[in-house]
């Protein structure tokens, strides 16, 4: 397509839409609404406060009651800390193996490790 054939098409759009009226009445008070959105935006935090804020929406929605909350919190740090006990319970074997081979290896270098 051409830039003048664009443009034609561009004008006789224009006209089409000079010639459209709207004539649909705004909700009562739509423009204090919108200024108090905007003054209500302006307000709230952002960056880490407003991930900050809306953490504490979801918390809030999901666990209304503290005790409950507390409860799923302490179940979680529970299973968190037993699968990091266990993570690190495997992860001592596998290093102690290997430093009791290494340790063996440097007193005697023929040694095969096992």
């Amino acid at each position: 397509m051409n830039a003048e054939a664009q443009f034609e098409q561009d004008a006789g759009l224009s006209a089409l839409l000079r010639e459209c009226k709207v004539a649909v009445a705004l909700p009562p008070r739509f423009q204090e609404g919108v200024w108090r959105r905007i003054a209500r935006l302006e307000q709230e935090p952002s960056g880490f406060a407003a991930w900050w804020t809306a953490f504490n929406r979801w918390i809030d929605a999901w666990l209304p009651r503290p005790a409950l909350a507390v409860s799923y919190v302490a179940i979680l740090l529970v299973i968190g800390a037993g699968a990091g006990w266990a993570q690190a319970r495997q992860e001592k074997a596998r290093v102690s193996s290997e430093l009791s081979s290494r340790y063996v290896q440097s007193i005697d270098p023929y040694q095969t490790a096992r």
